[in-house]
């Protein structure tokens, strides 16, 4: 049995969320359950309550904002305890046409990826400007060279992700998760594709940012590190190959002044900047050393962390709450019932109410 959830993050999402969730397919090939989960992210404007009533299957609820990447790694991991096979995450202001889930998660049932990314195609969107579309190409093309993964568009929300990669969502920063992830699934070897997906018609103006500069100045830092957390030793030693040329460089246009004559002491300078920068390099090279072997214990510990949690999943069996059960903050509730693609009955459609320990392990 293959079950499918398409998660919608959400803030303050009242005038958008039902045109979202109308939209959403009820019927898929290839998958016999879907649900839908909305994550709200600490709205004031009863989005909660907009989704449970417009057909949403489960309600992650902060208590106060946290944040995109919060939001998302949330849903991820309800979705994870929830059982889905696959995960499709969308946007709330119904930016993606919902229509082209089907082809976004075809090379995953096939079995051909494990992350695939629907690409805008931006260069042909009327309402992006051209600073937006530069912006796009620009991050996009950096993320390739950071992550190593063929991406079209880098910055796209709307994915679709098989278990195991869902599983390995791993978000360290507060702003977004689309360019991390990236990164995480290129060192992770994950397949990723793009597949090219259609867009509507913008409702409101992005709220991930007011502007192109405060984009790159929060993009930029996430980007860089990722990179330090995945590769430092690499980065610590390119720096530190630098550094030695450098050194040897000043050293040895001091040594062969000093053969030519040795009575002449005016390139002093270029010894001293030799010494200080191959001292320099030796600290480097050590930081690569030690930043290497941290890598790999980061490593292990992302591994283990994938044990735990499908034990997790496996011992909570959210998916098999009774009604009126509720269970690790889950509460299943009454609601009316879809049909899968196969024709058979869904489950009941369940809220479900985020408590802060257990999703992200937060006090």
């Amino acid at each position: 049995m293959v079950r499918l959830a398409v998660q919608i993050p959400c803030f303050n999402e009242v005038s958008d969320l039902p045109l979202a969730l109308a939209d959403l397919p009820r019927k898929l090939r290839g998958v016999d359950e879907i649900f839908y989960l909305v994550i709200d992210d600490g709205s004031t404007d009863g989005t909660s309550d907009v989704a449970e009533a417009c057909g949403a299957h489960y309600v992650v609820r902060f208590a106060r904002n946290r944040g995109l990447a919060a939001a998302y790694s949330a849903g991820m991991e309800a979705c994870y305890r929830l059982g889905a096979d696959i995960v499709v995450n969308t946007d709330a202001d119904n930016q993606y046409c919902a229509a082209d889930i089907e082809r976004l998660i075809e090379p995953i049932v096939s079995g051909a990826a494990d992350l695939v990314v629907g690409d805008r195609q931006t260069n042909s969107i009327g309402h992006f400007g051209w600073s937006k579309k530069l912006l796009q190409r620009w991050g996009t093309r950096l993320v390739r060279r950071a992550a190593g993964v063929q991406v079209n568009d880098a910055t796209s929300g709307f994915r679709a992700l098989n278990r195991r990669a869902a599983a390995m969502q791993f978000v360290h920063n507060r702003f977004s998760y689309t360019l991390e992830t990236l990164i995480h699934a290129g060192v992770q070897g994950l397949a990723v594709v793009s597949i090219p997906v259609r867009v509507n018609a913008p409702t409101r103006p992005s709220r991930l940012f007011r502007s192109i500069p405060q984009y790159l100045q929060r993009s930029i830092p996430v980007i860089l590190r990722s990179y330090l957390a995945y590769w430092p030793g690499r980065t610590f030693s390119r720096i530190a190959l630098g550094l030695g040329l450098l050194g040897l460089l000043g050293v040895g246009r001091f040594v062969g002044h000093y053969l030519i004559d040795p009575d002449y002491n005016g390139h002093i300078q270029s010894l001293q900047v030799g010494v200080f920068s191959l001292t320099l390099a030796f600290l480097c090279a050590l930081l690569a050393a030690l930043a290497d072997l941290l890598s790999v214990n980061r490593r292990l510990s992302e591994a283990t962390l994938l044990r735990i949690k499908e034990i997790d999943a496996r011992e909570l069996r959210l998916w098999d709450l009774a009604p009126g059960e509720s269970r690790a903050g889950v509460h299943r509730t009454w609601a009316a019932r879809l049909e899968s693609a196969n024709g058979a009955p869904l489950p009941i459609i369940k809220t479900f109410v985020h408590t802060p320990t257990e999703i992200d392990g937060s006090k």
